[in-house]
Order: C-alpha cells, then structure tokens, then sequence
C-alpha cells in the first residue's frame, strides 16, 4: 500500500508537471482492498486483471516498479513497448492480462482464462480475480463474464470496490438494489462484503473468497465499502461528492487506518514504517529517473505489428503510378 501510494503520489506530480501523455487515474483510497486481493493470490499460478486502481494489487502480485514508471513515461523498454497509452499494461505470459478500459470487460476476460485452462487439464488449484468499481458492474461485459462463470463453476473472485462513483454518477443513479451484493445471489454465486478501508478486514474477508474459489466452491464477489480519495482521474477534481461523504466513515485514509492497525496490533512500529516511506520514496525515484533517460519507441524503425500472426501486405502501386483514367 505504501508503495502504491508514494508512486502514484510522483506520477501525479509528474502529470501536473506535463511530463506524462494522457490521463492518470490514481488507486488512493482503495490500496486496502487492492493490496489484499494481490497479496491472496498466488503469482505464476493465478491469474490477476487489475483495473487502473490497482497499483497496490499489481505492486502485491510482482509486477516490477518498472513497468508502470516505463509505461507512464513512454520507454521502450516497458512492458507495451511505449504503445497503447499509459494504462494498458499487463504480462499475460505472467497471469496478469492487460488492463482494459472498457471497464467490466476483465471479468470476461478472466473467465475465458481459467475456462481456458480447464479444456487443457490444467485449472486445477488456480484462482482468477479482478477488481472493478460499482459502474463496471452496469456493463453487458460484467454479466455475461460472471453469468459463464456461475454456470462453469469457475474459481473466479470478482472485488467490487463501491466507491459510490461510476465516474460522477452515484449510486442510486446506477443500480435500484439495496446493496450490490445481492446481484451474487441471482448469479447464483458467493457474496460478501468488506469495509474496504479496514486493512485488516479486507485481508481476512478476500483471502476468504480465495480460498472458497480455489476450493471449488465456484465464483465468489467482494463488495467493498470506500469512497475513492480523488477525482475520478487526475484531471477530474470530484466536485460532485458531498462533502458529509468526505468527512464520514468511508471518506477516512486506508493507508492512515493500516499504519494504526499494525503499530496496534504490534506487527510493525512507527520508526519501521518510517523507513518503509523513505526506502519505498528512493525506489520511486530510480524507477522515473531510469525511465526518463529511456527511448521512446521510433516510427521510422520500430515493428509495428501488433498480430501474432503475419500477414503479407498488399502489393502498393509505385507512388507515381496515376490512380485516375
């Protein structure tokens, strides 16, 4: 979580500074739920799709520093080779599919993943999940991937994380349930909820789903309560969000609450957290400063094949050759 937060803290700088191309959207307010979800999965045998809040989850999977500071900054070094913007990264070959912006899709994604595997003899002991907000749970993508999961029975593990937001439209503009856990039991599936800025209480209530899906007990959803920290992305300010949201229960730091719960709970003290910000800041900054001095990739040079497959290219007239009669 801290080192989700320090980096996304210098990527927001580095936007606001013009040094990064397109749009950033920050996890802050969400680490909790994200961190727990990839610090339950088990890298090189599970499949993890993370959303555009999920640095603390890629960060918890293995995914290097690197990658997101290569990828926010254009290197063609990065996992996407300085293409595709800056969000849709991803190592399939790693079991973590490239982030889609066509929010919901991940669930179909995933499923087709792990179904994938059981025509090859070859799901058992695997879990898939993925993270997405409570807008994504309105999409056709949503149902269609949990409703072949619930069929299936496949071991996937979808997180809701309710930050009361698709984008600017709250709740009761999205969905007429009381709560979105109860779409699990039309599915036919697991449902539980979580206070998703409760560190403690989403490490427990997610491994928990895990273990049910890699058990063999089918889809299992998480709606976690939160409320996001931020805009909807770096250019979006969050005007829209009453301000007694902000200043209640679900409008308090996950970080901050995680930081008390382990000095309380004596699993770490302050000076060790201390130490942890200021490594986890040195390590943010070798990460940008090395992508920095990274090429882009070049047109005039670069493949740009984006198919596994080639294809010969059409036979092109010579440029003088007159198109016209």
């Amino acid at each position: 979580m801290l080192r989700a937060r320090i980096l996304e803290n210098k990527l927001s700088s580095l936007y606001k500074a013009g040094k990064i191309v397109g749009g950033v959207y920050l996890g802050r307010g969400q680490e909790a739920v994200s961190a727990a979800l990839g610090s339950a999965l088990i890298p090189g045998t599970d499949f993890f799709a993370p959303l555009i809040r999920d640095q603390a989850g890629r960060t918890a999977f293995g995914e290097p520093m690197l990658d997101c500071t290569r990828t926010y900054l254009g290197s063609v070094q990065g996992p996407m080779r300085g293409r595709d913007g800056n969000i849709h990264r991803g190592r399939p070959k790693s079991g973590m599919p490239v982030m889609i912006s066509h929010l919901g899709s991940q669930v179909s994604v995933v499923a087709g993943m792990l179904f994938a595997k059981r025509l090859q003899g070859t799901l058992d002991g695997r879990v898939g999940a993925t993270c997405i907000g409570d807008g994504a749970s309105s999409t056709g993508a949503f149902h269609e991937g949990l409703n072949i999961a619930a069929v299936e029975k496949l071991p996937l593990v979808v997180i809701i994380a309710n930050n009361q937001f698709a984008y600017s439209t709250p709740n009761h503009r999205q969905f007429a349930c009381a709560d979105l856990v109860e779409k699990a039991r039309g599915y036919g599936i697991g449902g539980m909820t979580v206070d998703g800025t409760d560190l403690l209480a989403c490490a427990s209530v997610i491994t928990e789903a895990i273990h049910r899906a890699r058990a063999g007990q089918g889809p299992q959803m998480v709606v976690a309560r939160l409320l996001r920290l931020s805009g909807h992305g770096e250019h979006d300010d969050g005007f829209y969000v009453p301000g007694d949201l902000r200043q209640g229960h679900y409008g308090r730091d996950c970080v901050e609450v995680a930081m008390l719960q382990l000095v309380e709970n004596g699993i770490a003290t302050v000076d060790e957290i201390f130490e942890w910000q200021e490594q986890f800041a040195e390590e943010v900054q070798r990460a940008v400063a090395q992508a920095q001095q990274e090429e882009p990739p070049d047109p005039y040079h670069e493949d740009w094949t984006a198919l596994s497959t080639r294809f010969p290219l059409p036979h092109h007239p010579p440029a003088t050759q007159s198109f016209f009669p």
